[in-house]
């Protein structure tokens, strides 16, 4: 019987490539990723929200004007991944791409590539 070793950088991998899977959640996050690098300012001069809200979010990926459960399903599955912030400002929600997570993600598979990553192959 052999024993598999999940090394903490292999299962945060694992979590986010669970997420990405999905194309509407791959969709969810191109579309973070191209609105201000991914990045917001939660209140603007007078107060209101600026960036992404949950409903823009909805809007972009489905056409419909507000939220659906779908889509806030999707928003949340980001989010338990480590992939989006999800900030409450009122009755709206503003999604931010969090890059470190990609960054990390992204880091993980160039040192597979390259072989990088040491095991017991047989």
């Amino acid at each position: 019987m052999s024993v598999i070793i999940i090394s903490m950088a292999n299962e945060m991998s694992l979590v986010v490539l669970k997420a990405l899977a999905d194309p509407t959640r791959l969709h969810i996050v191109e579309f973070l990723s191209g609105c201000a690098c991914g990045r917001v300012n939660l209140l603007d001069d007078l107060g209101g929200v600026e960036g992404p809200t949950a409903g823009e979010v909805c809007c972009h990926i489905t056409g419909a004007d507000k939220i659906n459960s779908t889509i806030s399903h999707h928003l949340h599955e980001l989010e338990s991944a480590g992939i989006i912030r999800l900030d409450k400002r009122g009755k709206t929600t503003v999604c931010t791409l969090i890059p470190a997570s990609l960054v990390g993600l992204s880091s993980h598979l160039t040192s597979l590539a390259n072989g990088e990553i040491k095991t017991d192959c047989c």
